[in-house]
Formats: C-alpha cells, sequence, structure tokens
C-alpha cells in the first residue's frame, strides 16, 4: 500500500484563519479548523468611521499555530507524520512594514500597539488621496504608464497606496521600515525561518495585481516615477525585490522552530503565497473562461485565459492581468467588488442599533443575539415573496466603494425609490439585487474587454449561506450559478498548491484532477425575473451615474 500524502491549506480571511489537511491522492478533506483573530474581533486598531483596518500580526501567528495543531490533532492519528507540504493564502491587498530582517514592525516593542505598524487589511481605505496621486502621476509623467496592467486605474485597496499613506502619516514607522511585505509573502517567510528580507519569494499573484510589477517593466514601477510620486519613495524600489515566483514554486521547508511549534518534520515543503481568492478559483477547479466568484464580506472574481491569445491585449477596468497569478502558464484576471456581504451586514446593524443601545442586562444580550441570527433570513425569507410590481426600490452597492469597473473608492452607495410603503424587506431585497447589479457592471466590463464569460462558480460564505442572493444573482446575470460543495474552497486552494510545491502532484492541473471541490447545487435565472431585472438593472446604472458625477464635483469643489 502506498504512503499517505497529506498536505496542509491555510485561508487568512478578514475575519478568522482557517486550516485543512487534505488527502492529496483522493482529495479528502480529513479535518478543518477555524479560528477568529482575538485583537480583530475585540475591533482593535481599527476605527471604520475613518475606513481604518488594520490587524495585529500576533493574530495571525496565533491562529496559524492554533488552527494547524488542531486540524492535525482531528486527523486520524498518526497524520502529522504524513504530511508534505503547506501553502498560504490570504487576503490582498495586505501589506505591512517590516525591518530588514522580514519582522513586521508591530512585533517589535517599540511599535506593538501602533496600528500603522501593522497589516494595512485589503478594505482599508484610508488611502484614497494617495491613489488619486498615483494615477494622476501614471497619466502625466511623461513616460510608462504603470497601470495599463491594472485596469487603468490604481485603487487606494493597493500595496503603493498603503505604503505612501503610512510613511507620511507616522515618520516613526517611516524610518524603522527597511520595506514592505505582503502578509502572503511574510506568512511562508515566517514559517521557513527567512530572516533577509531580500530572500523571501514574492508572490507573482500580490505583486502583479497589486503592486504594478511587470515583466514588461523589469519588474516593479521605475524609481523616476515613484520619486514623481512623492520623494519620500527614494530608494524603496530597491528595498522590496524584483523577482517574483508563482504559488508552484517552493519558498523553503519548515524551519525547526515552526517544525516542532506544529508537530511537524523539517522536511514539509511550505509553497510560495498567495491570494485567497486566486487560490480558491483553483480549489474549485478554474478553466478559461470560467468566473470563479468568491462571496463573503466583499467578491472576488477570477477569471483564467490563455496566455499566448491574451497577453498582449489590454483589459480596461479590471483588478490586473498576470502572468501565473492563478494558474501557472494562464494569464490570471482579477475584478471584484468592495462590498458584498457586507451590505447585508451594514443593513443588519442598522436594525440592530435599537436593541444594542436602548436595552441593557441580560435580556438585552440574549435579544441580541437572537436578532442577529433571524433578521437576514427573516428578511430574506419575506423579499423573496414580494411581488415583481413592487420592486421599486433601486440601490447602489458602493458603501465601501467601487473596486470594479475602474476603482474608485471614493464613491459612496446609496438606496432610491423609497416611499411610505417601502418596509424593511424592500430594502433588503434592494440592497441585494444591488450587489448583484454590481456584479453584471463586472460581466460587462469582462466582455467588453474581448473576454467571454462562459460559466459562473461560486464560492464563500454568502453562496453557500444565502440561496436568495444566489437566486437574485442567476436572474440578474442570466446565467446559471454554480455553487462549489467545499465549505473551505481557499483553504482546499491552497492545499493543491502545497501538493505541487512539494512534488506530490507534477502540476496544478494534475493536483486539481486529484483534490478540487465539486459542485454542490445550481441556480438557473428565472425567465419573468430576468426580464424584470433588465429595467431596475437600467435605474442602478443611472443611479450610478448620478453618485460618480456628484463625486466628482464634490471633490473639485463645484
Amino acid at each position: 500500500m502506498a504512503e499517505k500524502k497529506l498536505v496542509i491549506g491555510v485561508d487568512y480571511g478578514t475575519d478568522s484563519v482557517r486550516s485543512v489537511v487534505v488527502d492529496a491522492q483522493s482529495g479528502k478533506v480529513l479535518a478543518s479548523e477555524v479560528h477568529a483573530f482575538a485583537r480583530w474581533k475585540q475591533g482593535k486598531y481599527c476605527n471604520p468611521s475613518k475606513n481604518q483596518f488594520r490587524q495585529h500580526p500576533l493574530d495571525h501567528i496565533e491562529g496559524l499555530e492554533i488552527t494547524i495543531r488542531k486540524a492535525l490533532k482531528a486527523s486520524p492519528k498518526g497524520s502529522a507524520r504524513y504530511v508534505r507540504g503547506i501553502s498560504v493564502d490570504t487576503t490582498g491587498s495586505t501589506p505591512g512594514p517590516v525591518d530588514r530582517q522580514g519582522t513586521p514592525l508591530a512585533l517589535l516593542p517599540q511599535f506593538r500597539e501602533n496600528p500603522n505598524a501593522m497589516f494595512v487589511l485589503w478594505k482599508d481605505h484610508t488611502s484614497v488621496r494617495e491613489a488619486e496621486e498615483i494615477n494622476q502621476a501614471a497619466r502625466t509623467w511623461g513616460g510608462e504608464d504603470f497601470t495599463k496592467y491594472v485596469g487603468g486605474v490604481y485603487s487606494s485597496e493597493w500595496f503603493w497606496a498603503k505604503m505612501l499613506h503610512i510613511i507620511r502619516q507616522d515618520e516613526k514607522v517611516r524610518k524603522a521600515a527597511y520595506s514592505w511585505m505582503e502578509n502572503c509573502d511574510w506568512v511562508p517567510a515566517l514559517l521557513t525561518g527567512v530572516t533577509d528580507v531580500h530572500a523571501v519569494k514574492r508572490s507573482r499573484c500580490a505583486a502583479g495585481h497589486k503592486a504594478m510589477w511587470h515583466k514588461n517593466f523589469g519588474g516593479l514601477p521605475s524609481q523616476d516615477f515613484l520619486d514623481k510620486i512623492d520623494p519620500l519613495l527614494s530608494g524603496m524600489r530597491e528595498r522590496l525585490f524584483t523577482d517574483t515566483f508563482t504559488s508552484d514554486v517552493k519558498a523553503g521547508n519548515l524551519s525547526p522552530e515552526w517544525a516542532t511549534r506544529l508537530g511537524l518534520s523539517t522536511d514539509v515543503a511550505v509553497g510560495v503565497g498567495a491570494f485567497d481568492a486566486h487560490m480558491g478559483a483553483v480549489g474549485v477547479g478554474i478553466k478559461p473562461f470560467t468566473m470563479t466568484k468568491v462571496i463573503g464580506t466583499s467578491t472576488c472574481d477570477m477569471v483564467v485565459v490563455p496566455l499566448q491569445a491574451y497577453e498582449d491585449k489590454l483589459i480596461r477596468g479590471i483588478c490586473g492581468q498576470v502572468d501565473g497569478s492563478v494558474v501557472p502558464g494562464m494569464l490570471g484576471l482579477e475584478a471584484g467588488q468592495s462590498a458584498f456581504g457586507d451590505v447585508y451586514a451594514w443593513f443588519k446593524e442598522v436594525l440592530l442599533w435599537p436593541a444594542r443601545n436602548l436595552l441593557s442586562g441580560k435580556a438585552r444580550e440574549k435579544l441580541v443575539e437572537e436578532l442577529d441570527k433571524k433578521i437576514i433570513p427573516s428578511l430574506a425569507e419575506k423579499a423573496a415573496k414580494i411581488p415583481l410590481d413592487e420592486s421599486l426600490v433601486v440601490a447602489v452597492d458602493w458603501i465601501n466603494g467601487r473596486r470594479t469597473p475602474y476603482a474608485n473608492q471614493a464613491l459612496k452607495g446609496a438606496i432610491t425609490g423609497i416611499s411610505i410603503g417601502s418596509g424593511a424587506a424592500h430594502l433588503f431585497k434592494a440592497l441585494v439585487e444591488s450587489t448583484a447589479f454590481g456584479a453584471k457592471k463586472i460581466v460587462e466590463c469582462f466582455e467588453s474587454g474581448g473576454v467571454p464569460i462562459r460559466e459562473v462558480i461560486a464560492i464563500g460564505g454568502v453562496a453557500r449561506k444565502s440561496p436568495f442572493a444566489m437566486q437574485v444573482l442567476a436572474d440578474v446575470l442570466d446565467r446559471k450559478i454554480r455553487i462549489a460543495e467545499s465549505e473551505q474552497a481557499c483553504a482546499l486552494g491552497a492545499a493543491i498548491f502545497a501538493a505541487v510545491a512539494s512534488g506530490v502532484h507534477q502540476d496544478v492541473a494534475a493536483a486539481q484532477k486529484a483534490m478540487r471541490s465539486g459542485i454542490e447545487k445550481e441556480f438557473l435565472p428565472r425567465l419573468k425575473q430576468a426580464a424584470a431585472y433588465q429595467t431596475l438593472y437600467a435605474k442602478y446604472s443611472r443611479a450610478g451615474e448620478f453618485i460618480e458625477a456628484e463625486t466628482l464635483n464634490e471633490r473639485m469643489g463645484a
């Protein structure tokens, strides 16, 4: 009997980290564990009113050790000895300042409570001004347009804008930060014991989609361009990186320290990291012209296309086109929405305000807990029964800005068409429809750029838990939506890459064939609803155009 070959996939989300132990030959998930970030759960280092969202690296370290150890304990006895590889995905762009050894500044005593020394989460939008300056420089500096491979617009959700905002704001962090690293680069470096920031194997996925890295530029944007943006970036390019690596490459082996902490061998290979949505797409078997939608607090929409046919074609308005960012040997295309589940969560918090703020004692805690569980499912049940001719309320989903098409985090959401007869279910229905309309804009963006979308697969919490939202999405897109079976598709994708990086499988295609998730259910578009949504979609588009024009006028002082 052949020896077992197990791998571990680690998926860092917005609120928690999860690890899965997977049989690399059969694809069976032997165990799965999730750990909520303790400091994040307490709201530490975040200020939602200022769009500031920071995460302490200690949350990431603790979650990494806890979930892997628990997952191995929950696996069949003796599983640890058969583990061949570990790979990691994270949210992104989630960069942080590090010293010469690659240590995040927040792990140093003098910076341990400084939010500017922590990882700047993808949803942090404190750098809108810096993103605008990067875009202006790209259009006017007289040289190469370094935004052309990221859709033509640079976002405040991305690497350079976040870095620039922090070093402008905090002189102590600026002076102490030798370099900056994406979370998906730091965790593999941590596991392999790398103590030289220049020895870290940087993710092609992160660098290409968020840091404007491209082989045609010789790597990152030129130092002359960076100096045009702000002299504070002087010298930064040489302290970052030139080479990048796809996630089928081994970053190194598990260090003695982490082998001991996890109860594993130093023979365990650690793969180069990537972003969660990109690995999640691999976990559900993405193929050319399939759109994989990772639907949670926000969405990330992944598409892969043949490299030779598209490498010289620019797709405007998306979040980057990168050789090998999803599947090595193919061009990875990314888009997404800055809020999806967050739209519903916002509305729930609005409705919970009286219970949270006007009651007290144990009765309050019990009521809030019960309402928190029941509000969204109850609203969805009521909203599904509202006749089409009552669908008069139209919302715009930009409550956290717009990621695609054409990133603009200064934009705000809206609800229109409210009457005295508009109840909570009508408003919720409009909000769900708005997220579906936002998804339709993305499909149109790809197809107008010459990329046909032939299939849609959805993964993530909202995809699995909200049949109402998925049915609306199918109706609005007028397409079949297939829901992945795996509860942890991103972690499974990481495990697939671990199987390749450790040599269990020859390449990603072989690993996918053996390990990928199946499909659990499908949502088919309904003819009558799909036709009715064309009218509402036109109203959504007009409302969005108005908001965008007003936002531009406000920012120009009109």
